[in-house]
């Protein structure tokens, strides 16, 4: 009995949190000091499920079974919770009256094969209406947000999803949708980019747009800044001897660049760093470079242009580039005057932070050290 309270208790914990009108949870992390550490306020059950601990078996296969849910759907991770609990609650029951639980199963099995003839009868396809098949999508999307946090701007951001699982055009690897999360603004402000956006600064003093660019998407070290060496130990009598090695990864580098370069490109993004010595090359010869591109996001920016990640330079006819209309700078967020944005702060208050500061700042940096006094010892007789 005890594999059927764990589990209707799960059932129970995720209940409350469906529908629309569905009850939020805290759920509170518990830091490494055994004080509560970050706290987070969800009604999401994959959310929910996933952050409990859990000991009992029946309730872990409740858990897995969402987290399948989630994996292969997206959405209904708690229904699918609350049936399976529900079943086992009607089992339960029905094993208490000496019902033996392989003529449960049996009659559940020919339960399942009702509900889904009836699911696929009431189902209907507008796929090949295409404002049928948006009008939809809409309708799904605004009863998957019905019941999440964003309810009240759901037909914002059913309108974003729709959109972005509109540009793929059939294709179902969602990783290709990218989210990007920025401080600051409201939560309206969330919009669908046409293009693809990268967290990343082009270098410096080089072309900040580009047309019809070429691009070469790579992933190799362009760090040539210092001296590596690896499996070997050399001793240098004088530091000419250390500035012809770094000469000699210059120049070994140089030649890299010139490899990069003969691709006949206009845009370089590397996985990897690009150090001062490589980026100036690149602003020499008017290519914009573009540094630190995280692993995922090289994955889905090559697929997004075309391109192939490649980490050797020999055969340029063999390298395919990727290709795009515009690559521009563009700046995400409020930039402007504090005046003409109204924002208006005390000049006490200011006066005050700018002073205390400095003399916090000006006091840290008068210490040479630290030191640590013994406390004294105190003898019987000593008053406290």
């Amino acid at each position: 009995m005890s594999s059927f309270i764990g589990a209707i208790a799960i059932g129970d914990l995720v209940k409350s949190t469906m529908g629309p009108k569905g009850m939020d949870k805290i759920l509170v992390s518990m830091g490494s000091d055994g004080y509560p550490g970050e706290i987070q306020v969800t009604n999401d059950g994959a959310t929910i499920l996933r952050s409990i601990g859990v000991d009992n078996p029946a309730a872990k296969v409740l858990v897995n079974i969402s987290k399948v849910q989630d994996d292969q759907v997206g959405d209904g991770t708690t229904s699918v919770t609350v049936l399976a609990a529900e079943l086992l609650r009607e089992a339960e029951l029905l094993v208490a009256k000496k019902l033996h639980p392989q003529t449960i199963i049996s009659g559940y099995r020919e339960a399942a094969k009702v509900a889904m003839q009836v699911l696929t009868d009431t189902a209907i396809d507008n796929g090949k209406d295409n404002e049928a098949f948006r009008k939809d999508l809409m309708n799904i999307a605004r009863t998957t947000l019905s019941s999440k946090i964003l309810n009240q701007h759901k037909e914002h951001f059913a309108e974003l999803a729709v959109n972005a699982v509109l540009r793929l055009k059939g294709n179902n690897d969602l990783e290709l949708i990218q989210i990007l999360k920025k401080t600051g603004g409201s939560i309206e402000d969330s919009y669908l980019d046409e293009g693809f956006l990268m967290e990343k600064e082009i270098g410096h003093n080089q072309p900040k747009r580009i047309e019809d660019a070429r691009i070469l998407v790579a992933n190799t070290p362009m760090d040539t800044d210092k001296i590596k060496i690896f499996g070997s130990k050399v001793k240098v009598d004088s530091t000419a001897k250390i500035a012809e090695i770094e000469l000699a990864e210059k120049n070994k580098m140089k030649k890299k660049v010139e490899k990069i370069l003969s691709h006949n490109i206009t845009c370089f993004i590397n996985r990897q760093l690009i150090y001062d010595y490589p980026d100036q090359l690149f602003a020499d010869a008017g290519v914009m470079a573009i540094e630190h591109a995280d692993f995922d996001g090289m994955e889905r920016l090559a697929k997004v242009l075309g391109a192939e990640i490649v980490s050797t330079f020999d055969q340029p006819d063999k390298v395919v580039l990727g290709s795009c209309k515009v690559i521009e700078e563009v700046i995400i967020g409020e930039v402007g005057d504090m005046r003409e944005l109204g924002i208006t702060e005390s000049f006490a208050v200011k006066n005050a932070v700018v002073n205390s500061a400095a003399e916090a700042a000006e006091m840290i940096l008068r210490v040479d050290d630290i030191l640590k006094a013994t406390p004294r010892q105190r003898g019987g007789n000593e008053c406290y």
